[in-house]
């Protein structure tokens, strides 16, 4: 009697272990490993060209300290405006200037207790544009602030004259590369899987400029000497082919 009920009770469990074991087999899902296709070459190239350097940016800047917080920003908020004043008339007339109003701080200064005894702020103003020598004029003319930083380059209008002729270089030296690689390899020929095509300008970072020690008299408005020189524009391009 106990066996023949053991036995009754034996089957059921046995069904279910059969069919979550069909199951399991079933959930199974098959992984296809995707190999990397083969004759996939990896290529860059370039083409540069000179070109003169028709943009200046001159960052002008100054500071000041005492030790009324308020004085010292009022001071600084008068050496900007008259420098802001001169600049937006000659960029009013010119149309070739761009002025922007730069930075304003202002710090406490500690003696050795660590207590303060003092107030320093800076602030500073950016003129540039293709007009060197309107800007190289007003360099000498302002008298509130001294010139920090200047720096010469290729304007966006002139780069985008060179780039079409630039870009289409880089490509003919990409796929001259990619035909003697094939060649080299043993095959016939190639099929470029993807590219992608990116320009650099070459702009050097802005270059420190002498700081004049106090401001300039007012008899004294020589311009900025300047010496544009030129630059870089170059086009790069990247990526891969399919030996054929």
């Amino acid at each position: 009697m106990t066996l023949l009920m053991n036995k009754k009770l034996l089957v059921p469990v046995l069904a279910c272990l059969v069919a979550t074991a069909a199951s399991a087999q079933q959930a199974v899902v098959p992984i296809t490993v995707q190999k990397d296709p083969e004759g996939v070459v990896s290529l860059s190239s370039s083409a540069t060209i000179q070109v003169p350097n028709d943009w200046i940016t001159v960052q002008f800047s100054t500071s000041k300290e005492g030790t009324d917080a308020a004085a010292v920003q009022s001071a600084l908020k008068e050496a900007l405006a008259s420098a802001l004043a001169q600049s937006r008339q000659v960029a009013k007339s010119d149309g070739h200037v761009e002025v922007q109003g730069g930075g304003f701080s202002l710090q406490p200064r500690f003696n050795a207790k660590g207590v303060v005894n003092g107030w320093t702020g800076t602030t500073s103003m950016v003129v540039q544009g293709r007009d060197m020598g309107t800007i190289a004029e007003l360099a000498g003319r302002i008298q509130t602030m001294t010139v920090g930083s200047l720096d010469y380059s290729v304007s966006r209008e002139a780069r985008e004259k060179v780039e079409g002729e630039l870009a289409a270089q880089a490509i003919a030296r990409f796929r001259a590369k990619a035909g003697d690689y094939a060649k080299a390899f043993g095959y016939a020929s190639f099929v470029v899987r993807d590219a992608n095509v990116n320009f650099d300008n070459g702009a050097p970072a802005p270059r420190p400029y002498l700081m004049k020690a106090r401001a300039m008299p007012a008899s004294d408005s020589a311009p900025l000497p300047t010496e544009a020189g030129s630059g870089t524009v170059t086009a790069n391009v990247n990526g891969s082919v399919q030996l054929k």
